[in-house]
This record gives structure tokens, C-alpha cells and sequence, in this order.
């Protein structure tokens, strides 16, 4: 796995969504909610595994996402994670009352998506585009 760079932590946390688009472009991008814990980068469907996107980026493990104008390459990650205990609360943080959706619901918590960048190949580290 590829981290995260303080620089990219930093634009991730204080910007209020980013723009996901599962594989290569051929479905539609989602505007959703992120957070980032312990240096990932975590956002969640609160419609749970059934929906449309959570499943695209479920079945191709991979895709984009731009936030701020800055497009990155990414893995996503929905297979046996093991989500930080601090996950809901930095939802809350984030997005006050308008996080109940994302941390309450056993659907959403079911439909947590982990986002890492993807290494460019042959050099290890993330794409900057």
C-alpha cells in the first residue's frame, strides 16, 4: 500500500468532499464525504453495499478521485478492513449532525471504503496528475 503524503492528508481533511469515480472512467463520479484517520482515507455509501457506486468500486478495486482541483489515481479497498475506532467520531467531527447517515446506520458502516493512492508503476510511489 502506497500512503497518503502530509501534503495530501492536509487537502484531504479540510476539504468538505471529494469526487470518486470507480475504474476508468467509464461510470458516473459521486460526490461524497471523506475523512481522513491515522493517515487513511476513508468515505462511506449511506445507502449501504447496494449501492451503485459502492458496488462499482467494489467489483474494479480501483479508480479516481479529484478534490480541490488535484486528480489522483487510487485503490479502493472494501475486502476486510480493519476500520480505526476513531472512524465514526472523526465523521462527526467533520460533518456534525449531518454524519448520523454515515455512523449510525449498520448499512453505511457496512459500505466503508478505504482509499489509498495508487503506486505508479515500477517507481512505488502515487501519481500526481
Amino acid at each position: 500500500m502506497t500512503a497518503w503524503t502530509p501534503e495530501d492528508q492536509t487537502l484531504l481533511s479540510e476539504t468538505y468532499a471529494l469526487t470518486l469515480v470507480a475504474g476508468d472512467g467509464a461510470h458516473d463520479g459521486v460526490e461524497i464525504g471523506m475523512v481522513v484517520v491515522d493517515g487513511e482515507l476513508y468515505v462511506r455509501a449511506y445507502r449501504g453495499v447496494g449501492s451503485r457506486w459502492y458496488r462499482a468500486a467494489r467489483d474494479l478495486g480501483h479508480g479516481r478521485i479529484q478534490v480541490a482541483g488535484v486528480t489522483r489515481d487510487v485503490l479502493l479497498q472494501t475486502r476486510d478492513l480493519e476500520l480505526s475506532p476513531g472512524l465514526d467520531a472523526a465523521f462527526r467531527a467533520k460533518y456534525g449532525p449531518l454524519a448520523d447517515a454515515l455512523v449510525r446506520s449498520p448499512q453505511a458502516r457496512a459500505a466503508t471504503i478505504r482509499i489509498d493512492p495508487a503506486p505508479v508503476p515500477g517507481s512505488g510511489t502515487a501519481p500526481a496528475r
